[in-house]
């Protein structure tokens, strides 16, 4: 699945509206809209998560084409989000290819690009645990 045991993600403060994480040797940028107060100079979280969904989803596409050996020139994911009431009513990933792709692919792709990981964790939501811990 991709989840690093044992290490943890450290969440810094570097000025303005600014929040990183830290994670096995990356660090991930997020800033807010200049609506909200920041200076658009990064996704914020919101948009990563969307993002961590679409890529993951085009990893396992990329990874089907590849033990396949099909070309993935012409091949790409749209995402589409439809809002809801509590967020999101909707994510839909359309899986663009051209007419050379193999027919008898088609589908497999989908449920291949299905299995993505970060997917799974939200049809399958965690515990979330938050609290505040002084430390000397």
């Amino acid at each position: 699945m991709g989840i690093e045991m044992g290490h943890d993600m450290i969440i810094t403060f570097p000025g303005g509206k600014k929040v990183n994480a830290e994670f096995s040797g990356f660090t991930f940028p997020t800033d807010q809209p200049v609506a909200q107060g920041g200076e658009a100079s990064a996704p914020s979280p919101f948009h990563m998560f969307l993002a961590s969904l679409g890529t993951c989803a085009g990893y396992f596409a990329l990874a089907f084409c590849a033990q396949r050996n099909i070309p993935t020139e012409g091949v790409r994911l749209v995402q589409r989000i439809t809002p809801g009431p509590g967020g999101l009513e909707k994510i839909a990933i359309d899986i663009e290819v051209p007419p050379s792709f193999p027919s008898k692919y088609l589908e497999p792709l989908a449920r291949a690009a299905s299995a993505c990981a970060v997917k799974k964790v939200i049809e399958h939501p965690p515990v979330f645990e938050v609290k505040t811990v002084v430390v000397p």
